[in-house]
Formats: structure tokens, sequence, C-alpha cells
């Protein structure tokens, strides 16, 4: 079952030429944003953005339909970072997410308040183990199901949930930690 709002596999182009003008026009930000979480390197991001779809367009012909198209290239975009990347993963941290978010139209006060929000909430998340680092960034910013982060990620859907909740938990201990440090300071 495809979720709602995304574009089914049948409605690209079975012309692979076609199709991937198609995937970069509905997902090329979301995968950039993927390659830029997982590198924290806009360069790098871009070459691995390049690269996803390139292995799209070579594989058009063989993607069965059994996931949706998002979840089939959040799969490639997370395997050639993580091929790309190897033991460095993570190493350089991005700073903000929001940067590469472009054509919103929001007052500069609205803007800046949401994009101090992220990044409080990037920082948190930043500091959690790599696992669960993955599984919010894919849950929460990608708008993933825990089954469609288990085909992406390839891990057991249990343990998709299992990184989950404990990441969350991790979080909210980080955020009430600051809370308390904040209300111990006066801020």
């Amino acid at each position: 079952m495809k979720p709602a709002g995304l574009p089914a596999a049948n409605s690209f182009s079975k012309d692979p030429a076609q199709a991937l003008e198609q995937l970069m026009d509905a997902f090329g930000a979301v995968i950039m944003r993927t390659a830029y979480f997982y590198t924290g390197d806009r360069h790098l991001a871009e070459d691995i953005s390049q690269e996803v779809f390139l292995r799209a367009y070579r594989n058009w012909r063989s993607f069965r339909g059994n996931s949706s198209v998002k979840t089939w290239l959040t799969a490639i975009a997370v395997n050639v970072c993580r091929d790309k990347m190897g033991v460095r993963m993570f190493s350089e941290k991005p700073t903000d997410l929001s940067q590469l978010d472009r054509g919103r139209s929001m007052s500069a006060q609205d803007e800046a308040l949401a994009k101090l929000e992220k990044t409080e909430v990037l920082r948190h998340l930043l500091q959690l183990p790599l696992p669960y680092q993955e599984a919010l960034y894919l849950y929460y910013y990608l708008d993933l199901s825990t089954r469609e982060i288990a085909e992406a990620t390839s891990v057991p859907e249990g343990t998709v949930r299992n990184r989950l909740h404990r990441a969350r938990e991790a979080m909210a201990r980080e955020l009430e930690k600051e809370e308390a440090k904040h209300d111990r300071h006066g801020s």
C-alpha cells in the first residue's frame, strides 16, 4: 500500500529517461536532504544525489513496485551514502537541514524561529547513537513508515521500532536535562 500523497511507480513513465526526469522533480529535494544528513557536506550530497538518480535510471525497468518509489530511492540513497562514507559516516555533523529547504514563503521572524527550533532538535538528534539518528531522521524528516525504514536500511521492522522507541526516550531525557539546566540558571 502506498502512503497518501506519494506517486505510485505506475504514475511515472516506462521510459527510463523520462522517468528519471520525473523522479528528480518529485524526489530530488528529499534525496539531497538525505545525502546531506548522512554526509554534512553539500557538495558530497550533490554528488551522492546524482549517483542515486543514475542508479535509479539504470535499474528503473527492474523496479518491481514492492515499495513506494520514495522508499526505493531512499534505500538507494542510504546505500550510496554508506558506501561513500564508510567508517567516516557522521564524522562531520550537518548543522542545519533547513538550509537545504528553498522556496518556502515565511516571514523572516518565522523563518528564524523555525531554523532555531530545527537546529536545537537536530543538535540533540546528532548526539544520539548512529542507528537512532538514522531511524529518527527517516521517520520524522522523510515521513517514512517503520516498514519503509526497514526496507531502506535492510534491518527488521522490529529493530526499527525499537530504535525509534529508544531514540525518543533518549531525546526526551536530553530535553528534560536541558530544560532543568535552563530553570536552574533562570533563563
